[in-house]
């Protein structure tokens, strides 16, 4: 096999496989075992208030990816083809996952600004707030389509008080350009008790209160 051909196979299968990881960790790994285990556990967290911000635990994450793409999906294209398609996989591999890392923060931290930024957005917020057991495809939603889990509402409906900073307009409502998309419910300003349900309800799978 050509050089060319083999980075033309390889890149886009290693990308593929992460694809397929993204979905099954997130609906199996993170969603199915209700906080058990720290993957589940910090990823409900992140349900719990819907923001994004960085840490350690993100330097687990990367670590632990790379070490897979080094150690099965390298050696395994190493065998079946050529060192140069084990390398080329593992570096598929690699970029998926830094791609679902990149567009996973920035769905929460800003606004679209291409149709596939949209898509994602939408198809993302809708788990978060509609169907935490639907839509587990962050960056590729085809594979929600494949396993049946995809689920496309009217508008995805926002609680006030989870609604991500680039939604909102400085009065705190939808704005107009986003309209189409997403309906803000409930208050902006919670009680205690239903931040409470917010954790109870996150950690169940379960969308949140409005």
């Amino acid at each position: 096999m050509s050089t060319l051909l083999t980075l033309a196979i390889a890149f886009p299968a290693g990308w593929a496989l992460w694809s397929l990881a993204e979905y099954l960790l997130h609906r199996f790994a993170m969603h199915d075992l209700h906080g058990k285990g720290i993957m589940s556990r910090e990823h409900l967290e992140h349900h719990v208030t819907s923001g994004w911000s960085f840490d350690r635990n993100h330097i687990l994450s990367w670590t632990g990816m790379l070490l897979v793409g080094a150690v099965l999906w390298a050696p395994l294209g190493w065998v079946s083809v050529s060192p140069l398609a084990g390398v080329t996989l593992a570096v598929g591999w690699a970029w998926g996952y830094f791609f679902y890392e990149y567009h996973h923060a920035m769905s929460h931290l800003r606004a679209p600004s291409n149709r596939y930024h949209r898509l994602v957005r939408r198809h993302h917020f809708h788990h978060h707030f509609g169907a935490p057991m639907a839509n587990h495809g962050v960056t590729v939603p085809a594979w929600d389509h494949v396993f049946g889990t995809h689920q496309r509402p009217e508008r995805v409906r926002v609680p006030r008080r989870l609604v991500v900073p680039w939604l909102v307009d400085e009065t705190g409502e939808v704005k107009p350009e986003y309209a189409d998309d997403y309906v803000l419910v409930g208050a902006a300003e919670p009680g205690e008790r239903l931040l409470m349900l917010d954790r109870v309800r996150a950690f169940a799978s379960v969308a949140p209160a409005d």
